[in-house]
């Protein structure tokens, strides 16, 4: 569980309904909340000194109860593709990770919401790593606000950082009481402002905070499959063992349903050599998918010590994405960037002192008044 906050409140961690709460408990007006979360989060400003439309008066309240207070850098790494990596500090000895990819017609940021991962997935650096604890909303949101800062321009008219991807340390959804006001600070007109379309939560498939989600929020999905039939995705995704393909899938169509048409959800699929790669997976592929608004992005494999796995060969993938798109089912294959710094998709694992071993056995999950997910095993359910 994430640590219970002590001191001045991080504004970082208060989405709009909730800081308008505080502001009132200080008899102030609504809309000074907004003009709060406008300095922060349109102008990059983190000195309430400067915050020029306040009284003065409330310039030192704030300053008596909060704080604006960004991640503490550990270290930071630049790829030779441009790819950026900050390892940032998460307490107790630990650390998380933070990527940003530049792109010619859009800036992407991949960030963390656990400080490691309890999904156990088979092919990912962060799960061999353990979990540990479950960031606060602040914790998430900081990590934006310092990116687009270090970065540089103007945080209302540059927009260096344009997309906001939940696909670095952690499964989002476990800790869905934090992400769900980190989401709605990203996507609110006095906050990052950013297009639903731009802000996307990858999760391994967890069925009952995918429902959940589309209820409270509107933004992208994307899904970490892997495997096109259960047996295989109950070896590398285990939590496929606790809600097997046909209740993911018929959570996905949920999803999409009532949604405008450009509303699909990303299935990520990474390639590894001789296990998930060959011509008969892909048709399995095809079938799992008909009839469902779908994109799938095939990703190579990027190596991290100790793993048992290595990456399809290009034209493998290849092969397998002509497959998909012969069924008229858009497929991308992903570039690699960063991997020159560990910065690659699989590759983040920060500095997790884990508190649970058997990873799966239980998974802290606060959820803001949602229904907890049954217990969560190894084996099959």
């Amino acid at each position: 569980m994430t640590a219970a906050a002590k001191g001045p409140v991080n504004l970082f961690g208060l989405d709009r309904t909730a800081l308008r709460a505080r502001f009132a408990e200080m008899g102030e007006a609504p809309y000074r909340a907004d003009q709060v979360m406008n300095w922060i989060y349109r102008r990059g400003v983190d000195d309430f000194g400067a915050m020029s439309n306040l009284s003065k008066d409330l310039r030192t309240r704030l300053a008596d109860h909060f704080v604006i207070r960004p991640p503490e850098l550990i270290t930071e790494q630049t790829s030779a593709d441009g790819t950026r990596k900050w390892v940032t500090q998460a307490g107790e000895g630990q650390a998380i990770e933070t990527v940003f990819i530049p792109e010619d017609d859009r800036g992407t940021l991949c960030i963390s919401s656990q400080v490691g991962c309890a999904m156990d997935c088979s092919f990912c650096s962060t799960g061999a790593q353990g979990f540990s604890r479950n960031l606060s909303t602040a914790e998430i949101v900081a990590q934006v606000w310092f990116a687009a800062k270090t970065l540089g321009g103007n945080f209302q008219t540059d927009r260096v950082v344009s997309n906001v991807v939940f696909m670095g340390m952690g499964e989002p959804l476990a800790n869905y009481g934090e992400v769900l006001p980190a989401l709605r600070i990203l996507l609110d007109a006095h906050g990052f402002g950013l297009s639903k379309r731009k802000v996307t939560v990858s999760t391994s498939g967890l069925v009952p905070f995918i429902d959940r989600l589309r209820e409270d929020v509107d933004c992208a999905l994307a899904m970490s499959l892997h495997a096109p039939n259960d047996k295989l995705r109950d070896e590398l995704v285990p939590i496929n063992r606790k809600y097997p393909l046909a209740e993911l899938m018929a959570a996905c169509k949920r999803y999409t349903e009532g949604k405008d048409r450009k509303a699909h959800i990303v299935y990520e699929y990474v390639m590894l050599d001789g296990v998930n790669d060959a011509p008969e997976h892909a048709r399995q592929l095809v079938k799992l998918l008909t009839g469902l608004p779908a994109k799938v992005n095939l990703i190579p494999f990027n190596p991290f010590p100790n793993t048992q796995y290595q990456r399809s060969p290009a034209e493998r993938i290849k092969a397998f994405a002509e497959i998909l798109r012969d069924k008229d089912i858009v497929t991308t294959i992903r570039k690699t960037r960063g991997d020159d710094i560990d910065a690659a998709c699989g590759q983040l694992a920060g500095k997790v002192n884990s508190r649970q071993k058997q990873r799966l056995r239980d998974i802290p999950v606060k959820t803001a008044g949602a229904p907890r997910p049954p217990r969560l095993v190894r084996g099959h359910a």
